[in-house]
C-alpha cells in the first residue's frame, strides 16, 4: 500500500494540476468571473484534497480486503473515479449554490459539468501517477 507521504504527494499534485485547468475553463464555459470560479475551485479543491486522501485510503483497504491487493484494472479505475466524484458532488453542491447565488438546480448542472471533467481527469491522472510511482508489489507481479 502507499505511504502517507506518497498519498499526500498524490492528493496535492492531483488538485494543483486540476486547479490550473478548471479555473480558466470554468470561467469561459459558465460566463462567471474568474475570481468567483477561482473561489469555487479553491474551496472545492480544499474539500476534495481531504476527500481524496480519505477516499483513496478507504478504497485501497477495501480492495486489499476483497481482492488481496491494490492493483486496479480499467473497470475498477472507472468505478473508482465515478464513486469519488459522486461523493464529492454531494458535499460541494450546497457550497456552489450559496457562493454563486444560484439555484440548487443550476449548481447541480455546474457541478455535473465539473464532475464529468474530473471523472476523466481522475482516471487519466491516477493511471499516470501509478505508472510514474508504481508500488513494489506491482513490479513484482509484472516480473512473474
Amino acid at each position: 500500500m502507499r505511504s502517507t507521504g506518497d498519498r499526500i504527494r498524490h492528493a496535492l499534485s492531483f488538485e494543483l494540476i486540476a486547479l490550473l485547468i478548471v479555473t480558466s475553463a470554468g470561467a469561459l464555459l459558465f460566463g462567471k468571473p474568474i475570481f468567483d470560479i477561482g473561489v469555487i475551485a479553491i474551496g472545492g479543491a480544499t474539500i476534495a484534497t481531504g476527500w481524496n486522501y480519505l477516499y483513496n485510503l478507504a478504497f485501497d483497504h477495501l480492495m486489499r480486503r476483497l481482492t488481496g491487493g491494490t492493483r486496479k484494472n480499467p473497470a475498477i479505475r472507472v468505478a473508482h473515479a465515478i464513486l469519488f466524484e459522486f461523493g464529492l458532488l454531494i458535499v460541494l453542491l450546497p457550497f456552489v449554490a450559496w457562493y454563486l447565488g444560484i439555484s440548487l438546480w443550476e449548481a447541480l448542472l455546474m457541478d455535473v459539468a465539473f464532475a464529468l471533467f474530473y471523472v476523466v481527469y481522475a482516471f487519466v491522472f491516477n493511471w499516470a501517477y501509478d505508472r510514474l510511482f508504481p508500488l513494489p508489489e506491482w513490479r513484482q507481479a509484472e516480473a512473474k
